[in-house]
């Protein structure tokens, strides 16, 4: 690439927003290593005024790991059918009286991506389109930075423990999930608090969405040690709303971000593209 790259933080809290990248082109070998440094020690890039195609998207993607190839858009936007690898479309568009995403409208409680696989995602990437003149936020909370403000007795206390995570398909609170004994849910085991394979950091790996209960501890125990710890996870000191613009481009660390949608007038029509990554490159 020619030019030069700027990168600044998005916020005080996590986040970096890098400048003079042309993602509508393969990236040189330099840039792409600097990009994944600054992603592994940001664990958020935000790249903005990006006209992209889902090619595109899927390019950059695969800078950080092979994009996800298991699911598709619902339906086809504007008349066309998208058939591009692991697109997921996040919209509360109806066309033919039927949603054209695969993910729910409104307020979503906070969740890491793929916490209900056993092997979750480790990135997403979501890409602006359309968007409401109000609301429909992207919530982000720093897991590692809540783990390093616990008291050395609760690290203690909860490093070794496991989790049970469940997801209800097209679930935005914690109170529309039963237990795994419905079909359309997905469930998975791990470990409460994660080590990031890069940075070596440790963070907590528990939402209000999806995590449970703690493996093998009396319910009522677990539910007040799930508690305090979701209540501390999302303190405000530990939180970056990001106010979408247009074409904006996100790739955010499932691993170490648990991230929540706020509500929009139902009226307004809102419209991302969604890729995720499971694999990652050393």
């Amino acid at each position: 690439m020619t030019g030069t790259i700027d990168i600044r933080p998005l916020s005080d809290v996590v986040g970096a927003i890098v400048e003079g990248v042309d993602l509508t082109r393969p990236l040189d070998d330099t840039t792409a290593d600097l990009l994944r440094d600054t992603f592994s020690r940001n664990s958020i890039l935000c790249i903005r005024g990006q006209q992209l195609a889902a090619s595109d998207q899927i390019r950059f993607g695969d800078l950080f790991g092979p994009v996800d190839s298991g699911f598709r858009v619902r339906s086809g936007y504007g008349g066309q059918e998208t058939r591009n690898r692991g697109v997921m479309l996040v919209s509360n568009i109806r066309k033919n009286g039927e949603q054209i995403g695969s993910l729910p409208d409104g307020e979503m409680q906070f969740h890491s991506d793929g916490a209900h696989r056993d092997i979750p995602y480790a990135a997403t990437t979501l890409y602006a389109i359309k968007l409401p003149s109000v609301g429909g936020d992207t919530l982000f909370a720093n897991l590692a930075m809540a783990y390093d403000a616990l008291d050395d007795d609760t690290k203690n206390r909860i490093d070794e423990l496991q989790v049970r995570n469940l997801y209800g398909y097209d679930d935005t609170f914690r109170e529309e999930t039963t237990e795994e004994t419905e079909p359309n849910t997905s469930a998975a085991t791990h470990n409460l608090v994660k080590t990031h394979p890069v940075t070596g950091r440790k963070s907590l790996y528990l939402s209000r969405l999806m995590t449970r209960h703690v493996v093998g501890m009396d319910r009522g125990e677990s539910d007040d040690l799930l508690n305090i710890l979701f209540d501390h996870a999302e303190r405000t000191e530990f939180v970056y709303a990001h106010k979408w613009l247009m074409n904006d481009l996100l790739i955010w660390d499932n691993r170490c971000l648990n991230h929540a949608r706020t509500d929009f007038p139902g009226s307004e029509e809102r419209l991302l593209r969604r890729l995720t990554i499971t694999e990652w490159h050393d």
